[in-house]
């Protein structure tokens, strides 16, 4: 698979991100082929976060990879910690705690990324700063990052947090694609123009900050798959027209668009389906013109002014 380097830092990463949300659903037999086919396709980078399946998740996943020092070299591991029941929490303590149980859950002594989980509004950017600086030199965390934030809310963090930013971790996907449209719809009255991210994407860029598309297939707020949705004919009759074309599934061209913005974004996938998966990873093969990826833009409503 195609790699590329994680924000500022030097690691090396797949430029698609296995999420592991829901590998929870898989029977063990299912999970431990569903990592081998992952890993023997390049895909080595993995997504967890702590509340994913409560943390089961975590720990689905290192016995399905049956983690061990050698596998541990062979892949990417990446995951995420700040929420709780009823709130966001970015204290010391809390970060602290969260990794080690992360740590104790994945069978490893380190995290290659770790990323805040949302913005906390209570966040007291010191603590972050010491939380950081004693998982680095701990060796437990190597890199950091954060998710669902805004320009200011990073500018904030790196008031006092002196590790670089790498990624962040963003909703993004064709049919929910405001932080490309409020750029493309500049000083126009409509919908598409109102700014709901604070240029979020530009930011990023100019940063060198990785951003991580979730949820690249769904619509709404998880509100469903756009892909063989009846509320989208036109922009599936589109996606089916350009995956004929070059002889791959509707999966491949929704990842494809993502991959084909300048961003250098690496979307982070949430199926838990062996041909699925397989299928996201010829995204990496392929770049859409110009012209198929605004006809793909146009076709799910998004307007050109």
């Amino acid at each position: 698979m195609r790699t590329m380097k994680l924000g500022t830092s030097t690691l090396e990463v797949p430029v698609l991100a296995v999420g592991c949300m829901r590998i929870n659903s898989l029977s063990k037999t299912e999970a431990e082929r569903f990592v081998q086919t992952s890993l023997e396709a390049g895909a080595n980078f993995f997504d967890h976060a702590d509340i994913y399946g409560g943390g089961k998740c975590e720990e689905i996943f290192a016995d399905a990879i049956h983690m061990n020092d050698d596998i541990r070299e062979k892949i990417i591991l990446q995951s995420k910690c700040g929420i709780r029941q009823g709130q966001f929490d970015f204290s010391k303590e809390h970060i602290l705690d969260s990794v080690d149980k992360i740590l104790q859950r994945l069978r490893t002594d380190y995290l290659d990324i770790l990323l805040l989980h949302r913005p906390d509004a209570l966040v007291e950017p010191e603590e972050v700063a010491e939380a950081f600086d004693k998982l680095e030199s701990s060796g437990k965390v190597r890199h950091f990052g954060v998710s669902n934030q805004n320009p200011l809310q990073i500018q904030l963090l790196k008031k006092v947090v002196k590790q670089p930013i790498v990624a962040n971790q963003l909703q993004l996907s064709i049919t929910n694609a405001n932080m490309i449209s409020n750029g493309i719809n500049v000083n126009m009255v409509n919908d598409s123009a109102i700014n709901r991210d604070g240029s979020i994407l530009d930011f990023c860029r100019l940063h060198d900050i990785t951003i991580q598309p979730w949820s690249p297939f769904q619509y709404g707020f998880f509100e469903g798959v756009f892909l063989g949705s009846d509320k989208f004919p036109e922009l599936n009759a589109q996606i089916d027209e350009v995956a004929a074309k070059y002889g791959v599934s509707n999966t491949t061209i929704a990842i494809a668009w993502l991959l084909r913005h300048p961003a250098n974004m690496q979307p982070v996938t949430g199926t838990t389906s062996v041909d699925r998966i397989l299928d996201c990873i010829k995204a990496s093969e392929i770049r859409l013109t110009r012209e198929e990826w605004y006809a793909i833009y146009r076709s799910a409503g998004n307007i050109l002014p």
